[in-house]
C-alpha cells in the first residue's frame, strides 16, 4: 500500500513537471536563447545608405555632451528670419508654409530636450507637422516630422435612433493651448529627442510640413529625471493632507472621455461579452472606448474625473487587448498632465480574450497608491511602444541595409539568378558576405530582445529568426544565396510587415476605477454560465433584431416622401453615410432617408423590376450614362441650379457622366496617376526625378543596368489598366472619341504615336508586365513606379521602414511645339446618379440629397469619418475640389495632387464603350506578346470598336421610352 502511494507520488510530480515543461515551453513558443551566436560581436558596425543619420547615431554622435542643467526660454518675437509668420497678441502665427529662426545663446556645449508651447488653428482637421532645424542642418532623420497634435472632443450628447441604438456624436476641434515635446513621430523613441547645441550663437528653425500653428513658448529645456514610485512616495508630505486615507470610489466610463488627439479615438459599441458596461445584445450601446484606431504611439485618450476627498488612491483600468496574441500593448499614464513616477511611462496590457482589470502597479506587481486633493483631475493614457520601441528602430535599420544587400547582388545576378552557375559572390563581392553575416547575428539579437520582453515567440517576430537562420546559412555557403534569391526577398519584405504590425498597439478601455486604497474591487469578468446566457441571449437576438437596418428606419406612415438610398461600398461607409445623413441631412431638410447595403450586381435586375433605389451612391461612373442611354437615369442638368453644384468639381470628374449634353450624375471621387520615386535609391544612381517621357527613357540604362525596373500599369486581364496609354494619347493632343461620340479616335496619328510608345517600354525595353509594385517599391527594387494618388496611404501604412525615402510628383509628360510639358492623365472614379421616377417629390428630394452628400463639408466629414474608422490607407479620393484641400494631405502633397487633377482628363462612356477597353487591351497583349506591328493592328481593333458603337447607336436610336 505504501509502496503504491509513492508511486502515485511520483507519477504526479512527474504530470506537475510535465506541465511545467509545456507552459512554459508554450509561453516561449519553444524558443532556445540565440545569445550564443551574436558574443562578442560588434553590432553597430556597417549602416545601410539612406540611415547614415539616424537619431542613434545623432546621439552616439554626442555621447560625450552631458545634459544641459538649466532651461533657456527663447524669446518667439525675436526670431532672427521669417516667412509666412507673423505676431498675432503677444504670440507668433505661422501658417502652412512657414519657416521661423530664433538665435540662441548656449552658455556651453549640451544636451537640451525643446519644448513647443501652441495653439493649433482651425484648418484640414490634421495633425501639425514641422522640421525642426540646428544652424540650418536637419540633425537627424526624424526631426523633419515632428508631430503636434489637436484636441477633439464630442460634438454633443449622444442620441438615440427611432430604434433605440446610440447615435454617436460628431467628432468636433477644441481649440486648446497645448504643450509638446519635440518626439519621434513613430514612437521608436519613447523620451523626447535630445539636440545638441554648441557653446555660444546658435540657430533654431522651424519649417512648416502641414498645417498653421500659433506659437506661444518654444523653450530649450534640461532633460527632467522622472522619478521612481519609491523616490515619489518618499516626497509625498503626509502631515499635511487631511485625510490620510480617503473614502468613495469613482468610476468613469471609457466612453465618456472628454478629449482624444484624433478624431477616430471615439466612443464604440461592444456585443460580445455581458462584462462591458453598459451592456445589451439587443440595441447598440457606446459602452467602450479605443479599438483598433487606438494602434499609434503618441495617440491619447482624456477624462476628467472629480476626487470626493484628499488622500491615497488605486488606480484600475478595466481593458482589453484582443487583438495580437502574444503581444503588449502599452500606455502611458498622465495624472493632471503629468507622468508622476517611472513605472507609469508604460504600463502593459497582454493579450487576453476577456476584459481584465490592471490596477497600477510598481515593478514588484505592489498597488501604487497615488495622492489625489480633493476636486477635478484629469487622467490620460497615452499609446506607447516602451521597450519595444528601440527593437522596431533596430529592426527598421536591419531593413534598410538588407534591402541594400539585395539590390547590390541584384546587380550582378539579376531577379532570377540561373541556380546552375556559380557567381562567385563572395569573390566579387566579399563585404556583401560579412554583411551578411553580420546581419544574422543582429537579427538573433532582435528576436532574443522581444522574446524577453514579450515572454513569448510569436508569428510577428517569427520571420525575423526564419531571415536570422538564412542568413546565417548565406554566410557559411554563399552558393545559396543564388539557389534562395527569391524567399531571401520574400522574408525580407515579410520583415517589413513585422514591423508594421509590431508598432501597433491597439487597447480597449471599458472603465477606470479610482478607489481608496485598501478598498477591494469587484472583478469584472464573464464566467462560464454568464458566457452561456450571453450566447443564448444573442442567439434570440440573431433572429428578432435586424442588424442590417442602418440609423433611423421610416416604415408605412412614416415612409411617405422618403427616399431610398442604396450604397454599393462596404458596411463602414454605409455605416457613417447613415449616420451622417441622421444628425445632419435630414434635420436641416427634413427629408427622410432609408439606406441599404446592396450588391452592385443587385442593381440592375430591382431596376428593371420596378424595385429600385431613388438614388444610388458609390456605383461604378459607367452606371449613369448607361442607364440613360435606356433612360432609366434623371438628367440633372434639368434642375435650376445644376450649374452651380456641378462646379464643385473638374470638369474630368463627369466627363464620364455626360451624354448628348445631359449629365446624368455627380462624381463622388476621382483618382489620377502620379509619379512614385524613392529619392535615396535615384541619389545612389545620379538621377533625378524624371520630368517627361523622354527623360524616363533616358535614365532606362542606368536603372536596369543596376537590375532595377520601373513599374508601368500592364492591362492585364483581371485588372485592364490603361491609364497610362490614354496619358500619353492625351498629351499628345489625341482622344478617345470623336466629338459627337460616333466612332474612336485612337487609330489617328497622335493615337498611334502614343502606343507604340507605350508598347515599346515593354518590347524594347522589357518592363515588367506582371509585379507588386508596393513590395518592389519598398525593396527598391523598383525605384519608380506609376500608380493613382492614393496608393500613397497604403505605402505609408505598410512601409514605415523608409520614411522620409520616398515621394511622389507629377506623372511624366510629353513637351508640346511651345516648349510647355503637358502632364495630362487619365481620370477614374465613383459616383451618384438618381434612378427615373414620374414622382416630382421623389425627383425633388433625391436631388437635395445628392447636393447634399457631394457638398464640400459633407465630404469631408465623411471623408474624415472614414479614415477615422479604417486607418490612413483608406483616405478618401473626394472628387469635389473644395473637399480635397481639407482632407489629411501635406501641403506639398497637396500641390501635386491638385496638379495633376488640373491636367486630367475624364474617359467619356458612350453606347457600345464596353468595347474600347476591351480591344484596346488586347491590342497591347498582341504587341507585347506576339510582336504584330502596332499600327496594323491597333487599326484593325479600331475597325472592330467603331462596329460595335455603330450597331449599338442604332439599337438605342429605335428604344421606345418606356414607364
Amino acid at each position: 500500500m505504501r509502496k503504491g502511494r509513492k508511486i502515485a507520488a511520483v507519477l504526479i510530480l512527474l504530470c506537475a513537471a510535465a506541465a511545467a515543461v509545456i507552459y512554459f515551453a508554450a509561453r516561449s513558443g519553444g524558443y532556445e536563447d540565440s545569445s550564443f551566436k551574436y558574443a562578442g560581436a560588434n553590432l553597430a558596425d556597417g549602416e545601410a545608405a539612406g540611415s547614415s543619420d539616424t537619431y542613434a547615431q545623432y546621439r552616439q554622435e554626442y555621447n560625450s555632451v552631458s545634459l544641459a542643467d538649466e532651461d533657456i526660454h527663447i524669446d518667439i518675437l525675436a526670431f532672427s528670419a521669417a516667412e509666412d509668420a507673423e505676431e498675432r497678441g503677444g504670440a507668433l502665427y505661422t501658417g502652412g508654409n512657414s519657416s521661423v529662426a530664433w538665435a540662441v545663446s548656449v552658455p556651453s556645449d549640451a544636451l537640451y530636450q525643446i519644448e513647443i508651447e501652441y495653439e493649433p488653428v482651425p484648418s484640414r482637421g490634421v495633425a501639425i507637422e514641422r522640421a525642426l532645424l540646428i544652424n540650418d542642418e536637419l540633425p537627424f532623420a526624424g526631426s523633419d516630422a515632428l508631430a503636434l497634435s489637436r484636441v477633439w472632443t464630442d460634438g454633443g450628447a449622444v442620441r438615440q435612433d427611432n430604434r433605440g441604438n446610440d447615435i454617436r456624436p460628431e467628432q468636433v476641434e477644441r481649440a486648446a493651448v497645448m504643450t509638446a515635446f519635440c518626439k519621434d513621430a513613430l514612437g521608436y523613441e519613447a523620451d523626447p529627442y535630445l539636440y545638441f547645441f554648441k557653446q555660444g550663437e546658435n540657430t533654431l528653425r522651424l519649417d512648416a510640413v502641414s498645417e498653421p500653428m500659433i506659437i506661444r513658448a518654444v523653450t530649450l529645456k534640461a532633460a527632467p529625471a522622472t522619478p521612481s514610485y519609491e523616490e515619489y512616495r518618499r516626497g509625498i508630505n503626509y502631515e499635511s493632507s487631511a485625510v490620510g486615507y480617503a473614502e468613495g470610489t469613482v468610476y468613469i466610463q471609457g466612453e465618456d472621455a472628454q478629449r482624444r488627439s484624433s478624431p477616430s479615438l471615439y466612443a464604440r459599441y461592444d456585443h460580445s461579452s455581458s462584462a462591458t458596461e453598459p451592456y445589451s445584445v439587443t440595441t447598440t450601446l457606446l459602452n467602450f472606448i479605443g479599438g483598433a484606431a487606438w494602434n499609434k504611439a503618441g495617440q491619447w485618450i482624456e477624462w476628467d474625473f472629480d476626487v470626493p476627498a484628499d488622500g491615497f488612491y488605486n488606480i484600475t483600468i478595466k481593458g482589453r487587448q484582443n487583438y495580437s496574441r502574444g503581444s503588449l500593448s502599452c500606455r502611458a499614464v498622465y495624472i493632471d498632465g503629468e507622468i508622476l513616477f517611472d513605472e507609469m511611462r508604460a504600463v502593459a496590457f497582454e493579450y487576453m480574450n476577456a476584459w481584465n482589470q490592471t490596477t497600477l502597479s510598481d515593478a514588484g506587481g505592489m498597488p501604487c497608491e497615488f495622492y489625489l486633493t480633493e476636486g477635478t483631475h484629469t487622467i490620460r493614457l497615452e499609446a506607447t511602444l516602451g521597450r519595444t520601441g528601440a527593437i522596431l528602430s533596430d529592426m527598421q535599420a536591419s531593413i534598410l541595409r538588407l534591402n541594400q544587400i539585395y539590390r547590390k547582388i541584384l546587380v550582378l545576378t539579376g531577379v532570377r539568378p540561373d541556380v546552375y552557375r556559380d557567381y562567385h559572390i563572395e569573390d566579387t563581392y566579399p563585404e556583401v558576405i560579412e554583411a551578411i553575416e553580420l546581419e544574422s547575428k543582429r537579427l538573433f539579437k532582435l528576436v532574443d530582445d522581444t522574446v524577453a520582453i514579450t515572454g513569448q515567440k510569436t508569428d510577428r517576430i517569427a520571420v525575423a529568426q526564419t531571415l536570422a537562420n538564412q542568413l546565417e546559412r548565406f554566410a557559411k555557403d554563399p552558393a545559396l544565396i543564388t539557389k534562395q534569391f527569391v524567399p531571401f526577398k520574400d522574408n525580407v519584405t515579410a520583415l517589413g510587415t513585422s514591423l508594421q504590425t509590431m508598432s501597433e498597439t491597439p487597447l480597449d478601455v471599458d472603465l477606470i476605477i479610482v478607489s481608496p486604497v485598501g478598498t477591494e474591487i469587484k472583478k469584472a469578468s464573464e464566467n462560464w454560465l454568464t458566457g452561456l446566457v450571453h450566447e443564448a441571449r444573442s442567439l434570440i437576438a440573431s433572429y428578432t433584431v435586424d442588424y442590417n437596418s442602418l440609423g433611423d428606419v421610416y416604415e408605412g406612415e412614416d415612409a411617405r416622401d422618403a427616399i431610398e438610398v442604396w450604397i454599393m461600398t462596404g458596411r463602414d461607409q454605409s455605416a457613417i453615410l447613415k449616420a451622417l445623413i441622421d444628425d445632419s441631412f435630414t434635420p436641416l431638410t427634413g427629408i427622410k432617408v432609408n439606406v441599404k447595403l446592396v450588391d452592385p450586381n443587385a442593381l440592375l435586375p430591382a431596376t428593371v423590376a420596378g424595385n429600385g433605389p431613388d438614388v444610388v451612391v458609390s456605383c461604378d461612373s459607367w452606371n449613369p450614362v448607361n442607364y440613360a442611354l435606356r433612360n432609366a437615369a434623371v438628367d440633372l442638368t434639368a434642375f435650376d441650379d445644376f450649374d452651380e453644384v456641378i462646379g464643385a468639381f473638374y470638369p474630368s470628374g463627369y466627363a464620364q457622366l455626360t451624354l448628348d449634353g445631359g449629365v446624368y450624375g455627380l462624381p463622388e471621387t476621382q483618382l489620377c496617376s502620379v509619379l512614385y520615386y524613392r529619392s535615396d535609391i535615384l541619389a545612389e544612381l545620379g538621377l533625378a526625378v524624371p520630368e517627361t517621357w523622354d527623360d524616363l527613357i533616358a535614365m532606362m540604362p542606368t536603372i536596369q543596368g543596376n537590375s532595377l525596373s520601373v513599374g508601368i500599369p500592364y492591362p492585364d486581364i483581371v485588372n485592364p489598366n490603361l491609364s497610362v496609354l490614354y496619358a500619353m494619347i492625351y498629351q499628345n493632343g489625341g482622344t478617345i472619341y470623336d466629338a459627337g461620340a460616333e466612332h474612336t479616335l485612337i487609330d489617328d496619328e497622335a493615337g498611334v504615336a502614343a502606343f507604340k510608345r507605350y508598347t515599346q517600354l515593354y518590347t524594347n525595353y522589357g518592363l515588367p508586365t506582371i509585379f507588386d509594385f508596393a513590395s518592389r517599391f519598398r525593396s527598391g527594387e523598383m525605384p519608380l513606379g506609376i500608380s493613382d494618388y492614393t496608393t500613397y496611404n497604403l505605402l505609408t501604412v505598410s512601409a514605415p521602414e523608409i520614411r522620409g525615402l520616398w515621394s511622389f510628383a507629377l506623372l511624366p509628360g510629353t513637351k508640346q511645339t511651345d516648349g510647355t510639358i503637358s502632364h495630362a492623365g487619365h481620370s477614374q472614379g465613383v459616383s451618384t446618379m438618381m434612378i427615373q421616377t414620374d414622382d416630382e417629390t421623389i425627383r425633388q428630394n433625391g436631388w437635395e440629397f445628392m447636393k447634399w452628400w457631394v457638398s464640400a463639408d459633407t465630404q469631408v466629414r465623411f471623408g474624415r469619418e472614414i479614415e477615422a474608422l479604417l486607418g490612413s490607407s483608406a483616405r478618401y479620393p473626394t472628387a469635389n475640389r473644395e473637399a480635397l484641400g481639407q482632407l489629411a494631405w501635406s501641403a506639398a502633397q497637396l500641390d501635386v495632387i491638385q496638379k495633376q487633377m488640373e491636367q486630367a482628363v475624364g474617359f467619356r462612356e458612350i453606347a457600345g464603350g464596353y468595347y474600347t477597353n476591351r480591344h484596346i487591351t488586347n491590342a497591347v497583349r498582341k504587341v507585347t506578346i506576339q510582336r504584330l506591328d502596332p499600327r496594323e493592328t491597333l487599326q484593325d481593333y479600331a475597325r472592330t470598336i467603331n462596329e460595335e458603337i455603330e450597331k449599338k447607336r442604332r439599337e438605342f436610336a429605335g428604344l421606345e421610352v418606356t414607364e
